[in-house]
C-alpha cells in the first residue's frame, strides 16, 4: 500500500495576493543601500520605508490610508546626517518610530495622527553611544520604551528610551558584525547571529551568553534567525555550497538541527517573519521576486512546506503588519508591505473559508500594544508575558496608544556654553512648546482627577 498521504492542516491553503495598483503607494523611490534590514515598518496607522535623499538620511512616513500616487514634495522624517538603515514602529505606541543611521546614532520620533505635514528633523529623543553605523534595531516585546540597538561596532545597547540612557552594553561577546536580532515572546532571551558563523543566546541584562551554537550553517553568507514557539529557533543561511538553507533548533540539545533544509541558489539573505498564533514562518529574500511560506509544528519534519508567494517584480525590503492590523472578516493571517523600486505594494495572506463569521481557529488571542512592565520595572528584573487581546470585533485603530512621555529632566543633554547662546531668544520656540506641553499634562492630570472624584 503507498505510504504517501497529504498532511492535514489548516494553513495547507493559504494564497497570497497583491491588492490593486490603486491600493499601493506609488512613485515612492526607496533607498539604493546594500543593508540588509526590512527598510520597511507597518502598524495599523502607518507605513514607514526609506527612501533615496540627498545630503543625509531620511525615510517616509505615510497614513495606511493615503495609497495611490505620493508627490514628489511629500514631506520625510530627515534629522539623520547619513542614510538611514533601519527603521521599527513602537509596538506599544504607534506613533513611535525609531531609526538608526550610518551617523552612528538612533534616533526616536512622534508621528502625528494624521502624518506629517513639513519635514521632521528635530527627534524626540536623540541616543548616541556607537562609534559606528546602526544597523538593527528591535524594541522590547513588553516592556515599555526599552529599545535595542545593534551597530558595526559590534556593540548591542539597551536603552531607556524616555531617560535617553544606554542602561546595558554588551560589548565583549561578538567578535564581528551583528546580522541579526531576536527577541523571545517575554523579551527575557535575545538571540543574536553573527560574521563569526555564532549563534548566540543571550541574558540582555547580564549581557551573558547562555547557549551558543557555532557553524549553524556551513558557508560564509549571512546568518539569520528568531525565536520560534516552544523554546525552538529557527535559522536561514548557506551551504558551503551556497545552496540557501533553513534550519530549526531546539534549546534543549543544540548540538544537532531538528531539521535541515536545502532550498535553492539564489544569493539573497532570506528574512524569516514568525508567527507565533498560526505557527507559520515566511521566509522572504531581498532581491527574489518571490517568498515561500511553512508551517513549524511538534511533529518531523518539523517545518512544513505550504507553498510559494510569487510576482515578476523583485523585493527591495518587506515590512510585517502586526496581527491587530489585519482584516479578521476577510480571513487575512498576514499582510506584507513589499518595496518594489518606485513602489509600496501590500500582498494579504488569506486561509480561503466560506464563512464570514468570526473564525476563532485561526484567531487565537493575540499581541495587544498595552505594554506589561515599564522600562525600570524591566531592568531591574520583572519578566511579564505580553497582554494578549481578542480580534473577535476587529481591532480599532482609534485606541489609545501607550502615552510616550520623556523624562526631560533625566535626558543626558549638553547645554552650549554662554557665548554660544543663540541670540534675539533663538528658543523662543522650544521653551513655548515645553509650556504647552506642561499645560496639556496639567490639564490631563486634572481631568483625571475630576473623573476620579465623579467615581468617588
Amino acid at each position: 500500500m503507498s505510504r504517501n498521504f497529504v498532511r492535514t492542516s489548516k494553513f495547507r491553503h493559504v494564497f497570497g495576493q497583491a491588492v490593486k495598483a490603486d491600493q499601493c503607494y506609488e512613485d515612492v523611490r526607496i533607498s539604493q543601500m546594500t543593508w540588509d534590514s526590512n527598510f520597511c515598518s507597518v502598524n495599523p496607522k502607518f507605513v514607514a520605508m526609506i527612501v533615496e535623499a540627498s545630503g543625509g538620511g531620511s525615510f517616509m512616513v505615510l497614513p495606511l490610508s493615503k495609497t495611490g500616487r505620493i508627490d514628489m514634495s511629500y514631506p520625510t522624517v530627515c534629522g539623520h546626517t547619513g542614510p538611514v538603515l533601519d527603521i521599527e514602529f513602537c509596538p506599544h505606541n504607534d506613533n513611535i518610530i525609531a531609526s538608526g543611521s550610518e551617523d552612528c546614532s538612533v534616533m526616536i520620533w512622534e508621528i502625528p495622527d494624521g502624518g506629517l505635514t513639513s519635514p521632521l528633523v528635530d527627534p524626540v529623543v536623540k541616543l548616541d553611544g556607537h562609534s559606528k553605523r546602526v544597523g538593527i534595531l528591535s524594541w522590547h516585546p513588553t516592556a515599555h520604551n526599552v529599545l535595542l540597538s545593534a551597530g558595526c561596532d559590534n556593540v548591542v545597547i539597551l536603552w531607556n528610551v524616555a531617560r535617553g540612557e544606554a542602561v546595558v552594553r554588551i560589548d565583549d561577546v561578538h567578535t564581528d558584525l551583528i546580522y541579526s536580532v531576536s527577541w523571545n515572546q517575554d523579551g527575557s532571551r535575545i538571540l543574536t547571529s553573527c560574521k563569526d558563523k555564532t549563534l548566540r543566546v543571550l541574558d540582555p541584562r547580564k549581557g551573558t551568553v547562555l547557549l551558543e551554537k557555532e557553524k549553524p550553517h556551513e558557508g560564509s553568507r549571512p546568518i539569520r534567525a528568531v525565536f520560534v514557539s516552544d523554546g525552538k529557533i529557527l535559522s536561514t543561511g548557506f551551504s558551503r555550497m551556497c545552496e540557501r538553507q533553513v534550519a530549526l533548533w531546539d534549546l534543549k540539545n543544540f548540538d544537532q538541527p531538528l531539521t535541515l533544509q536545502e532550498l535553492d541558489t539564489s544569493s539573497g539573505a532570506l528574512l524569516p517573519f514568525f508567527d507565533p498564533d498560526t505557527g507559520i514562518v515566511y521566509l522572504c529574500g531581498k532581491g527574489d521576486s518571490s517568498f515561500r511560506y511553512y508551517e513549524v509544528t511538534n511533529e518531523a519534519p518539523y517545518v512544513h512546506y505550504l507553498a510559494t508567494y510569487s510576482s515578476k517584480d523583485t523585493q527591495k525590503g518587506m515590512g510585517y503588519m502586526p496581527k491587530r492590523g489585519l482584516e479578521v472578516n476577510k480571513c487575512e493571517i498576514a499582510r506584507f508591505y513589499k518595496l518594489h523600486e518606485r513602489k509600496c505594494e501590500p500582498i494579504i495572506m488569506t486561509v480561503p473559508r466560506k464563512s464570514d463569521l468570526f473564525q476563532e481557529d485561526l484567531y487565537p488571542d493575540t499581541v495587544g500594544p498595552e505594554p506589561s512592565a515599564e522600562a525600570d520595572e524591566w531592568f531591574q528584573g520583572k519578566n511579564a508575558p505580553p497582554i494578549l487581546i481578542s480580534l473577535k470585533d476587529g481591532f480599532p485603530a482609534t485606541t489609545k496608544a501607550k502615552e510616550f512621555k520623556v523624562h526631560k529632566t533625566l535626558l543626558k543633554t549638553t547645554a552650549p556654553p554662554a557665548g554660544d547662546q543663540p541670540e534675539h531668544g533663538g528658543d523662543f520656540q522650544s521653551l513655548k512648546k515645553e509650556v504647552r506641553d506642561l499645560k496639556a499634562a496639567v490639564q490631563e492630570l486634572t481631568n483625571r482627577v475630576s473623573e476620579l472624584e465623579r467615581k468617588l
